[in-house]
């Protein structure tokens, strides 16, 4: 278990790993993956007949819940693009026409954070984080659904919440990756998800609709074991 994955777990109720991987049925033919589909290899070469900048999906699309996972740059990253992030099932994989571009948020299908440290999304892009060169960078991706946020890790440090709202897509959201650069090489780390109890949702429920005095949780009522359940959150919440 990895530090990343300690420090956002560990006030989770319910937690459990996933197995997804990438997908062999929806990727850039320029995309070969290794045998238990975890390592992707972006053969991106103009001289083998390359057409363009190649991407894969994830075989697990998310709805409700929050997941985290983490993308290990094996290799330096170079040229133009090398991204991680998230998309629907419309989001491109490929391109033609010799267009060695930023695809992950070249359109409004997609949310991508490049090795240069920029953001990009329905064709723009802002500055986010310091680029990553470095061999084996550990990126992770936690994507929150419950409030929509999608937060990105830089070797388990924090960079803070890159995109928000994507709770209102209304699509399921898969991980995503994408290369314009020959021989890069991707590899899946940890993946974990969890999801909120019916016991949860009633005390986020009830937050939200009593105010921000403790006193209104002691006259609730309720077990004191609940109450105390309750105010613990709502510290949590405000750190």
């Amino acid at each position: 278990m990895s530090s990343v994955e300690v420090e956002q777990m560990s006030a989770f109720r319910e937690y459990r790993a996933d197995n997804w991987c990438w997908d062999r049925q929806n990727k850039s033919s320029d995309v070969h993956l290794s045998t238990n589909q975890l390592a992707a290899y972006f053969h991106i070469d103009a001289e083998e007949d390359s057409m363009g900048t190649a991407g894969v999906r994830g075989t697990q699309g998310f709805h409700e819940g929050e997941f985290y996972w983490e993308i290990i740059f094996t290799e330096p990253a170079f040229g133009t693009a090398v991204m991680v992030g998230v998309g629907t099932r419309k989001a491109l994989l490929h391109t033609t026409n010799y267009q060695y571009i930023n695809m992950l948020g070249m359109d409004d299908q997609s949310w991508g954070l490049s090795y240069k440290g920029t953001l990009w999304h329905n064709g723009t892009s802002q500055q986010y984080c310091q680029p990553f060169y470095e061999n084996n960078t550990r990126i992770g991706i936690l994507l929150n659904l419950y409030v929509g946020t999608l937060t990105f890790f830089k070797d388990g440090v924090n960079l803070g919440v890159a995109f928000k709202d994507l709770h209102h897509v209304g699509e399921d959201l898969y991980p995503l990756a994408c290369s314009t650069a020959a021989e890069t090489e991707l590899e899946l780390g940890v993946r974990s998800s969890r999801k909120l109890r019916l016991q949860d949702k009633c005390y986020s429920t009830i937050l939200r609709h009593i105010g921000h005095n403790d006193n209104n949780i002691d006259i609730l009522p309720l077990p004191h074991t609940m109450k105390h359940v309750l105010k613990v959150d709502r510290h949590n919440a405000r750190l």
